[in-house]
């Protein structure tokens, strides 16, 4: 495995492969901010079954943060990610600074997310997609991968990216892995570490919330009903302060209207302490179609 921090190292002669199996895709890259999980490895796991060669960026984005404090506390665990990593047959790690991936800051030219940056997560945090959109448009630029590994669990950033890659006609397939879950349900996230036992224990109400209104669903729940579980289940636990507990369309990540059926995304994001944790589930909203 090679740790590499600068573009042209990334563009060496022997980083990118030749294709080794027929139409096997040969590169597939994992995009993270270090601080890696089992979450983490997963994404890592699936493009090793896909890929001849697995780049795994690791670089803390300034532009996904809106409070320079979250920013600053960070945490940046290059060398540990680095020992996670290279059992898993990674090939590549880059490493890049600031500096490296924006010539000049702040950059003059982002992309922008659209309708998909003004709602949900887009309405509590502004300009927080512009910036994911603007750092994977980046990465996916320098790596060229054929596949591109995001994490269900932020579901609303796996749409924004697939409508990015379909509405610039980039040659990447984006793959959603699913969530990655302890044993008690929560739903790994590097902002974890900061939970004290107490708060993980109340974090817990976030994936209990989202069970219930699945439950609700499954059992021909109308959408109305499977946001009200959510949210009467988000209630049971005062101490977390919810943003927000909605269903959204998977494709266009918009609201959906009280008589949708069909899949949707019911996705929670609250604030436990200092730390502000999201989660979802996908499910579907009235019967099957004949």
């Amino acid at each position: 495995m090679r740790i590499v921090h600068t573009a042209a190292e990334l563009r060496g002669p022997a980083i990118r492969p030749a294709r080794r199996a027929g139409d096997r895709p040969s590169r597939a890259v994992v995009m993270t901010m270090g601080a890696l999980h089992e979450g983490h490895l997963s994404l890592v796991r699936a493009a090793r079954e896909a890929a001849d060669e697995v780049v795994v960026t690791v670089f803390v984005n300034p532009l996904q943060f809106d409070d320079p404090a979250d920013l600053d506390r960070y945490p940046r665990t290059l060398e540990a990610d680095a020992a996670l990593l290279e059992p898993l047959g990674v090939d590549v790690v880059f490493a890049p600074s600031v500096e490296e991936v924006y010539r000049g800051w702040p950059p003059v030219v982002t992309v922008s997310a659209g309708e998909i940056g003004r709602v949900f997560e887009g309405e509590h945090r502004p300009g927080h997609f512009d910036g994911v959109l603007t750092v994977v448009c980046k990465l996916l630029g320098l790596t060229q991968p054929d596949l591109a590994f995001f994490g269900q669990k932020d579901a609303q950033q796996v749409i924004a990216v697939r409508t990015m890659v379909r509405d610039l006609s980039m040659p990447v397939e984006v793959v959603a892995v699913p969530t990655v879950r302890d044993a008690d349900g929560l739903a790994l996230s590097s902002r974890n570490v900061f939970l004290s036992p107490a708060e993980r224990t109340r974090a817990l109400i976030l994936s209990r919330a989202l069970r219930a209104a699945d439950a609700v669903a499954r059992s021909g729940g109308t959408l109305a009903q499977v946001v009200e579980a959510g949210r009467g289940t988000m209630a049971e636990v005062p101490e977390v302060e919810l943003d927000y507990l909605d269903a959204l369309d998977p494709v266009s990540a918009q609201p959906l209207d009280a008589g949708y059926r069909g899949v949707a995304v019911i996705a929670v994001a609250a604030r436990v302490g200092e730390t502000r944790l999201i989660d979802n589930v996908v499910t579907r909203i009235g019967p099957l179609a004949d």
